[in-house]
C-alpha cells in the first residue's frame, strides 16, 4: 500500500462536514459511470444519498487522506438486521471508492479492513452491480458471498447483488 496513508473516523455530523472532500472523491472514482448519464449515479444523486447516511445516528465514515489530499472514503452504520439472511445484526457496508491516481495500490482493501476491523456486529452486508466487475472480484477476494439481489426503494436504483461478510474479518 502506498506510504503516508492516513484513516480519520467521522461519525454523521463529521461526515455532513466534509461534503465537498466526499463529493470530490466520488466524482474522481466514477467518472466514467457519471459519463453515461445515468441519472442513479449522477452527483446531485449521490450526495442526495450520502445526505440520507450521514443522519444515521451511527455512521461511520472513514476518510483517507495522503497529505491534505483526500484519495479514498468508505462508509456504513449498523442495523437490526440484513436485507437477507438471519435475523442477527449486520453491518451496512455503504459506499468505499478510492480516486483514480491512487487505485490498485491497496487503499481500497485498507479503507474496507480499516472500517470493518473493530465492528461488533456478526455480519455486514453491502449491494453491488453485478457488472461492476472490478469491484466484484475484489469483494471476493476478500470474504464477501453473494446471498441475493435486490432493487432498493429509491429513484432510478438498479439491481444490485447483496453480498454478505461474516465479521470479524480475519487477515
Amino acid at each position: 500500500m502506498v506510504e503516508g496513508v492516513r484513516f480519520e473516523h467521522h461519525d454523521g455530523a463529521g461526515a455532513r462536514a466534509l461534503s465537498g472532500p466526499v463529493s470530490l472523491v466520488h466524482r474522481d472514482a466514477y467518472g466514467a459511470i457519471i459519463a453515461t448519464g445515468d441519472p442513479f449515479e449522477s452527483p446531485a444523486a449521490f450526495m442526495e444519498r450520502f445526505e440520507g447516511h450521514a443522519s444515521h445516528p451511527d455512521l461511520d465514515l472513514v476518510l483517507a487522506s495522503i497529505g491534505d489530499e483526500p484519495v479514498g472514503q468508505a462508509w456504513g452504520f449498523p442495523r437490526a438486521r440484513p436485507t437477507f439472511g438471519d435475523a442477527r445484526p449486520s453491518f451496512a457496508f455503504c459506499e468505499i471508492m478510492v480516486r483514480k491516481a491512487w487505485t490498485g495500490q491497496g487503499i481500497a482493501h485498507a479503507l474496507h479492513d480499516e472500517l470493518l476491523g473493530d465492528r461488533s456486529e456478526p455480519q455486514a452486508e453491502l449491494y453491488v452491480r453485478p457488472e461492476n466487475t472490478r469491484a466484484y472480484r475484489a469483494y471476493l477476494k476478500w470474504g464477501w458471498f453473494k446471498v441475493g439481489e435486490t432493487r432498493p426503494d429509491m429513484a432510478d436504483a438498479p439491481v444490485f447483488d447483496v453480498l454478505h461478510l461474516s465479521l470479524p474479518i480475519v487477515r
